[in-house]
């Protein structure tokens, strides 16, 4: 391989932003993703929704987080996507590690 072809590779596999809606399950999240689309002949701005479900192997992520998810191989019969980052920690989150972090000092 030439220099040319050995530019680092990137990932075609598909990415989504949502927040999380379900933790219950072990590792596993469910994500809803919401989409914004024109109308085609109103051209009024139309919300819908989809959820996803995905992999968390280490379940750090909690209700009302913002999500990064990437498309995977099927692990399941509903899961296909893979919890890549959290982008943003809800307030609910973050108030429930202080009063567990205060709770295991004490």
């Amino acid at each position: 391989m030439s220099d040319t072809t050995k530019q680092k590779r990137t990932s075609h596999r598909n990415e989504k932003v949502g927040q999380v809606v379900s933790t219950r399950m072990q590792k596993t999240i469910v994500v809803e993703v919401e989409m914004r689309k024109a109308h085609a002949k109103y051209k009024r701005i139309v919300r819908s929704s989809r959820k996803f479900y995905a992999h968390d192997e280490e379940n750090t992520a909690r209700v009302g987080d913002m999500v990064r998810i990437r498309e995977t191989r099927p692990l399941s019969k509903l899961k296909r996507w893979n919890l890549e980052e959290i982008l943003r920690r809800s307030a609910l989150a973050q108030i429930e590690e202080e009063t567990s972090a205060v709770v295991a000092a004490e």
